[in-house]
C-alpha cells in the first residue's frame, strides 16, 4: 500500500492512498503523521487504520501534479523535530566513484586504499551480520532537518556558494519514534539526497558540508518492507530533453549493509530517540551523474523514478542568492 500527502483544491491538507493513478482522501486523516500517532497510541499497523477508516473523494494523481499539489509523504508540525541522515558506501558499485573522488593526486600505487574503499570492504565484510548479531558501522552524515525538504514538484535550492548542484537517487526509511523512545518504521519513499561533489572531492573531510544541502523525497510511502531488488531510474531533463539518464539499483540483493543493520548504528543513538521525532534516513547509491562528468544548471529537472514507488519524484533546480552572514555581539 502507497500513502500519498496533498493539499485539496480549496488549499486544506489531504492524506490519500495512491492507487489506480488515483489518490483517495482518508477521511479524518490529515497526516500520516497523526495517522503514525494514532497507530501507536492504539498498538495498530498502519494498514489497519487505513483500511478501518472512511473513504473521502478521489483525485487523479496527474492532476495534482500539474497543479503543484504534492506534499512531502512526511512532515512534522515542527520542522526542527524532523532529521533527515543518511548512509553512503552501502550499495555494490558505490565504492569506484567514490574511490575515484578521494583518490590523491600524488600517484599513489593502486594497493593503497582510500578511506572510501577502506569502508566499503569494512561493509563487504561485515554490513550483513546474522540475525541478533551487530554488524559494522557504516559512513554516516547529517543532512538537515524538516527545513532543507522540498516538497515532490517543488525546486531544491542549491546556496550560492555551491560548487556543484548534483543528485542521488536513493531509497529513504521513514521512521517516528514512540513514546518508548523506540523507533517504528512507517515505510520507504524515493529520495533525492542532492549534494555538492565537487566540494565533497576537494577533501574528504569536506563530506560533511558537502551534505548540508536541501533534498527532496516521496512524493509517495510505500508501506511495509522494503523490496529486496529495486530498479529504478535517474534522469536529468533540460529545456524538456534528457542530458543525462542512468538505472539506479537498491533493495538488500544490492547492498552491503542490511536495512536492519543501517537502522541499528543511526538509533544506537539517545539523541536519535526523543518521542515524537520524525527521522528521514536515506540509504545510499551507487548512481551518480557527476561520476559522468555531468554539470547542472539551474532549472534542470532531476527525476528519479520506480514502479513499485508509484509516482516519480521531480524536482527542479533553483540557485539561491548569496545570503550575507553578519555574526555580532550581544
Amino acid at each position: 500500500m502507497n500513502l500519498i500527502q496533498f493539499t485539496s483544491e480549496n488549499g486544506a491538507r489531504a492524506l490519500g492512498i495512491a492507487e489506480n493513478g488515483q489518490a483517495i482522501v482518508i477521511e479524518g486523516i490529515e497526516s500520516l503523521y497523526a495517522l503514525a500517532q494514532q497507530a501507536i497510541e492504539q498498538s495498530k499497523s498502519l494498514e489497519t487504520l487505513v483500511a478501518a477508516a472512511p473513504r473521502g473523494a478521489a483525485v487523479a494523481l496527474d492532476t495534482l501534479v500539474k497543479e503543484d499539489r504534492l506534499l512531502a509523504p512526511i512532515d512534522h508540525p515542527d520542522p526542527a523535530h524532523l532529521y533527515v541522515t543518511g548512509t553512503g558506501l552501502t550499495h555494490l558499485g558505490s565504492a569506484s566513484t567514490r574511490d575515484a573522488m578521494h583518490k590523491s593526486e600524488s600517484g599513489k600505487a593502486s594497493e593503497d586504499l582510500t578511506d572510501s574503499m577502506k569502508m566499503f570492504r569494512m561493509g563487504l565484510e561485515g554490513g550483513k551480520p546474522a540475525e541478533g548479531e551487530t554488524g559494522v558501522q557504516p559512513e554516516w552524515f547529517y543532512k538537515g532537518n524538516g527545513s532543507i525538504v522540498a516538497h515532490p514538484g517543488q525546486p531544491i535550492p542549491s546556496p550560492a556558494f555551491a560548487k556543484d548542484a548534483g543528485e542521488e537517487p536513493e531509497i529513504a526509511g521513514i521512521y517516528i519514534i514512540g513514546p518508548d523512545r523506540q523507533p517504528r518504521r512507517l515505510g520507504f519513499a524515493l529520495a533525492n539526497e542532492f549534494s555538492d561533489h565537487v566540494t565533497e572531492r576537494m577533501n574528504y573531510l569536506y563530506l560533511a558540508h558537502s551534505k548540508l544541502r536541501a533534498c527532496s523525497f516521496g512524493p509517495e510511502i510505500r508501506l511495509g518492507e522494503l523490496p529486496a531488488h529495486i530498479e529504478g531510474r535517474s534522469r536529468i531533463l533540460r529545456d524538456g530533453e534528457a542530458i543525462w539518464e542512468k538505472p539506479f539499483l537498491s533493495g538488500e540483493d544490492n547492498m552491503s549493509h542490511t536495512i536492519a543493520n543501517l537502522e541499528y548504528h543511526h538509533f544506537k543513538y539517545g539523541l536519535f530517540c526523543n518521542p515524537g521525532d520524525v527521522h528521514v534516513h536515506m540509504f545510499g547509491t551507487a548512481t551518480l551523474s557527476f561520476a559522468d562528468g555531468i554539470s547542472t544548471e539551474a532549472g534542470d529537472v532531476f527525476e528519479i523514478g520506480e514502479s513499485q514507488f508509484g509516482l516519480p519524484l521531480r524536482n527542479p533546480i533553483a540557485i539561491e542568492a548569496e545570503r550575507p552572514v553578519r555574526v555580532t555581539q550581544l
